[in-house]
């Protein structure tokens, strides 16, 4: 699909369009919605939810379009695609932009973006109620807000997707604030989806699974982020979440390791048990 043109007028102060992609955070999207009341415009790509989450983006003025998904690059570029304007600022529903980062976006907003081909920031996630400032939590900097027409949702990575720009990419201050999880089983079942699509990816590409990486590498995940990046230092929730990645990393692992051997990481279709051994299939 083409993208729209800008409305911004030559010598115009830019203007900014936020993209979120999101389906069923009725929970969540409002509060996201409110932390971008600065942007010129708002658009949510909702994939189908079937809570009040379009309904609450409308409310809030967002201009809500609706498509099924088929990967987080592939909604996030589409959602970008479009925005009315260059500039564009991608959230998930689970983010907000903080007073400090808000404050920075507009300052660089108001020189005319200038020099610059995109911004990254730290992104600050809660877990458990509290947010981790150490380990591999923080300050997890992430490149949300670019010119389009100088880059994007680049590649065909599905999962752990980011944007990339051609040109300099300077970091603002403040944090995006992240609420990833709404409990301890959520965030397994998460890492474990996430674990199978990136496993199922790298096979994809031709990348293998060793045994060195199946012993070593959970546990490098882990000893980095707790100790190494003082992970610890977030109490026993900087514990839980090492203890939590470092699970994902081993999942990943397995899983490449299945795929390099024909074996299958989903239940096979269950048929009658008795028939798939010669039995009759019904009683007589």
């Amino acid at each position: 699909m083409d993208t729209p043109s800008s409305t911004t007028a030559r010598g115009e102060r830019p203007r900014i369009s936020a993209c979120i992609i999101a389906f069923n955070e009725a929970d969540r999207i409002g509060d996201c919605l409110a932390s971008l009341a600065f942007c010129d415009e708002i658009v949510v790509v909702d994939s189908g939810s079937t809570d009040a989450t379009a309904a609450i983006a409308q409310a809030a003025g967002a201009r809500v379009l609706q498509r099924p998904f088929d990967g987080f690059r592939s909604q996030k570029a589409f959602c970008v695609a479009q925005a009315a304007h260059d500039w564009v600022l991608c959230l998930d529903a689970d983010e907000r932009v903080d007073e400090t980062l808000r404050a920075s976006i507009l300052q660089a907003r108001d020189g005319g973006f200038a020099a610059a081909a995109g911004y990254r920031f730290a992104r600050l996630s809660d877990y458990f109620g509290r947010f981790l400032r150490h380990g591999n939590a923080y300050p997890d900097r992430v490149m949300r807000l670019f010119d389009r027409r100088r880059g994007g949702w680049r590649g065909t990575r599905e999962i752990h997707e980011s944007a990339s720009v051609d040109g300099p990419v300077p970091t603002l201050r403040g944090d995006l604030l992240h609420y990833p999880y709404r409990s301890l089983e959520q965030q397994l079942a998460k890492t474990q989806r996430y674990a199978r699509m990136m496993a199922e990816h790298d096979f994809a590409r031709g990348k293998r699974a060793t045994w060195s990486k199946l012993v070593l590498a959970p546990a490098w995940r882990f000893w980095r982020g707790y100790v190494f990046r003082a992970g610890f230092l977030d109490g026993w929730r900087g514990l839980v979440y090492a203890y939590v990645r470092a699970n994902y990393v081993r999942q990943k692992s397995i899983m490449l390791w299945l795929l390099q051997h024909g074996q299958p990481l989903a239940d096979p279709p269950r048929g009658d048990t008795r028939a798939a051994h010669g039995e009759p299939a019904h009683d007589p």
